[in-house]
């Protein structure tokens, strides 16, 4: 039977809000040792079992790690690809503060690849907005997104600042983004991005190039990203169809 506080909150509640707390506010960070069942059970005065719902909950988030033999840790935090968000969406599902410090965001010529991608012919000026993405204090991710000057090239007299690329063009420019083509393959961080991202040179990264696409079907924004592989989880849903093709 569940053990319940003095407010009817369930014990494993209680102990799971204590340990994110702390995760939170900082005082435990990705890698810290998390008190073991036995400690939380002493601590708190509840049962192993209860100690055990609490970190298994924790566990089944994301939150912690438990390795057997060595304990239980702070996990690293994790995003998963699964949905077109912005950066600061699925952080604040996570409780985390996302942080994106602006590199660059000019007008740019003669790239006539990044343009075919958008549609544009090969000559078109783009936008082109760099970012590192960071939360919890560390460095996720370098980020460069393209968007056509002649629709956008207000985003750099205005700049973006703190907000959102994807708030600003629904706010500012009435887009509403709608999916996004990627492509996802690996690649080795070169001496640039391996300084922005804190990783030795030539570090595995996962490299994620979007096309993203406004509700009306048009190419809207070209996103190449270089994630950190130990920071990322690429989660993937497949539906299969309720009538099977048949196999010849």
């Amino acid at each position: 039977m569940a053990q319940n506080g003095r407010n009817g909150t369930p014990a494993y509640k209680r102990i799971r809000g204590v340990i994110w707390k702390r995760i939170e506010t900082g005082q435990l960070k990705p890698g810290d040792v998390v008190d073991s069942e036995r400690e939380l059970a002493r601590i708190h005065q509840v049962s192993l079992m209860t100690a055990r719902h609490a970190l298994t909950s924790l566990e089944r988030e994301g939150i912690v790690e438990r390795r057997r033999g060595a304990g239980t840790f702070v996990a690293p935090p994790k995003i998963h690809f699964n949905k077109l968000m912005s950066y600061t969406e699925p952080m604040a599902s996570r409780g985390l503060v996302a942080c994106s410090r602006l590199l660059c965001i000019k007008l740019i010529d003669r790239e006539p690849e990044i343009a075919a991608r958008l549609a544009l012919p090969p000559n078109s000026q783009l936008v082109k907005v760099e970012r590192l993405r960071q939360a919890a204090n560390e460095p996720f991710a370098l980020e460069a997104c393209y968007l056509s000057a002649e629709e956008f090239g207000g985003l750099v007299s205005a700049g973006l600042g703190r907000n959102s690329l994807f708030a600003t063009l629904e706010h500012d420019y009435g887009i509403e983004l709608a999916h996004a083509d990627e492509e996802v393959d690996a690649t080795a961080a070169d001496a640039r991005t391996a300084e922005l991202c804190a990783v030795p040179r030539g570090t595995p990264l996962l490299r994620i190039r979007q096309v993203i696409y406004s509700t009306k079907g048009k190419a809207t924004i070209y996103v190449l990203g270089f994630y950190r592989s130990d920071r990322h989880t690429l989660l993937i849903r497949r539906f299969r169809s309720s009538v099977s093709p048949q196999l010849s």
